[in-house]
């Protein structure tokens, strides 16, 4: 087939690493399986790292330059003025965000006179790509790590029935497999909202309300869609899929990254990336750079293994306020437990400002405080606390951690389960309050902390106290024998799933073969 007539994937995902990379992950398990597919991955500029990995693939990197978090004041004392003014940049950044997935859609499939064979796949933060596969006439799936991160307002359906009563009997009246209410319901109905319909009419010349005649404003009753395919990263172990979600949805299993993705540290990379050839990771040692790591993980003189602590991009999200409290509160539980903590600040600079601040005047008046540059590890609070600004795979690190400390993020708590350690969370948006409740109550973690019982903003000792008694209790019950134990019964029954080979094979079932039947029968 010449390389004008190659189909075309498109996968579309927009947000932090935690939204995007899981999707990458797909991406390139389907670059590899389908060669013949000129894939395509468009996301941030900000994740370009992921870009190398791809093109390394044979997939085209796209990026935007759009930003993947907007953070405002997290603590609601904005002012008028503020809220103003935040809510006109972020239209604006709107604005030139839906501008460049237009142009960069326009560039895959505004010269060719066929799309046959196309497909574009969207993650929940990308709702163009659902709008632009109208325009350009191709299938539009949707994959996302987590269940959706938002929900219809308790009147939506109420005010839908009002203001568009024919276009509810139409969803109401659907067949089996195709859009219904349950689709709309589920995740579809931000879609019926005027922003995405002045964007669709102003710039795209559809109708600005899905499913309607764009002259007539009423429902096309003679073009009924198939309920797309929703492909979610997550185990039915652990996430019940009740019978009102959409016919079309699959729980495929957790979308774990490659391990050569998550190195920082080059030599890192090549000692513990598996074999080409075997599969076989041929050490479990890091490089000699980061043997402070390695030697803090097995030589730790505390009487059970370190505690991992991470928050993911919850800093650059705004949410963190104040770093330096945050320090001590860990400070103020090693100095009233047995416990040690590694740290990883994720690129959060002022974290890491706050981190070698404390290292600086804490080594005045003790030598003995480790301090290593660019990516190093800094050990503080009597060396019970080693923060790391690199990154490393979850896979290889949480195995050797008695429990982790994080934000509810969906990839933090897959692979937590995957190695069968206790968790603590401390949810601070979306999805994160989900998955905190659910690790409650499947059993794997204590009931979820408030933020201020690990984030204060203040540096008052109360404050601090407080939020590391939080802290201490639910560490202590988190490593009860209950929750230890199933955590490893959990971790042995999605032992065996293959969420990434899951969801090739659907998408290979659902779209591939599918489209290459009604080739064949249209040419019969």
């Amino acid at each position: 087939m010449e390389e004008s007539r190659r189909p075309r994937a498109v996968f579309m995902a927009f947000g932090t690493k935690g939204d995007v990379w899981p999707i990458a992950a797909i991406a390139t398990a389907f670059a590899c399986d389908q060669q013949w597919y000129h894939v395509l991955f468009i996301t941030h500029l900000a994740h370009q790292t992921l870009g190398m990995h791809l093109e390394a693939k044979n997939i085209t990197y796209v990026p935007v330059s759009t930003p993947p978090v907007l953070a405002a004041h997290q603590d609601g004392n904005i002012s008028d003025s503020d809220q103003v003014s935040f809510s006109l940049h972020k239209k604006i950044i709107q604005k030139e965000h839906r501008k460049e997935c237009l142009s960069a859609i326009e560039r895959v499939f505004g010269d060719c006179p066929s799309t046959e064979g196309d497909f574009i796949v969207i993650n929940f933060f990308a709702l163009e790509g659902w709008n632009l596969a109208e325009l350009f006439q191709v299938q539009c799936v949707i994959a996302a790590p987590y269940v959706v991160p938002y929900s219809a307002p308790s009147s939506f359906e109420c005010q839908f029935k009002q203001k568009r009563p024919l276009l509810y009997k139409y969803f109401h009246e659907a067949s089996a497999n195709t859009v219904c209410w349950k689709d709309v319901m589920h995740w579809m109905w931000p879609l019926f909202t005027e922003d995405w319909g002045s964007w669709r009419s102003d710039c795209l010349n559809l109708s600005p309300i899905l499913f309607t005649d764009p002259v007539t404003n009423l429902p096309m009753w003679h073009a009924r869609i198939p309920s797309p395919l929703l492909l979610y990263g997550f185990s039915k172990e652990i996430v019940e899929c009740p019978d009102y979600w959409p016919s079309n949805a699959h729980a495929c299993g957790f979308w774990f990254l490659p391990m050569e993705w998550q190195f920082s540290c080059t030599k890192c990379r090549e000692i513990l990336s598996p074999n080409p050839y075997t599969c076989l990771v041929q050490k479990d040692n890091l490089c000699t750079d980061h043997a402070d790591l390695q030697h803090f993980l097995t030589k730790t003189s505390s009487p059970c293994s370190p505690i991992f602590v991470g928050l993911s991009s919850i800093g650059s999200m705004g949410f963190i306020k104040n770093p330096h409290a945050f320090l001590m509160v860990l400070k103020v539980v090693l100095e009233t437990t047995n416990h040690s903590f590694i740290l990883f600040s994720a690129g959060y600079e002022p974290l890491h400002d706050a981190i070698q601040l404390i290292c600086g005047a804490s080594s005045k008046s003790n030598k003995s405080w480790k301090f290593t540059c660019n990516e190093g590890g800094i050990l503080l609070f009597n060396d019970q606390l080693y923060c790391f600004s690199g990154t490393i795979p979850y896979s290889w690190l949480f195995p050797k951690c008695a429990a982790i400390v994080h934000h509810g993020g969906s990839g933090s708590t897959a692979a937590a389960l995957r190695a069968g350690i206790p968790q603590i969370v401390c949810p601070f948006l979306l999805d994160q309050f989900y998955w905190a409740e659910r690790l409650c109550w499947i059993g794997v973690a204590p009931e979820p902390l408030r933020k201020h019982h690990l984030v204060p903003e203040r540096d008052a000792a109360a404050d601090i106290d407080q939020a590391a008694a939080a802290l201490s209790r639910a560490i202590k019950l988190a490593l009860c024998p209950e929750i230890k134990a199933q955590a490893s019964k959990i971790a042995e029954r999605i032992a065996s799933e293959d969420g990434i080979g899951e969801a090739l094979r659907l998408l290979k079932e659902k779209v591939v073969l599918s489209k290459q039947a009604e080739v064949t029968h249209h040419t019969l």
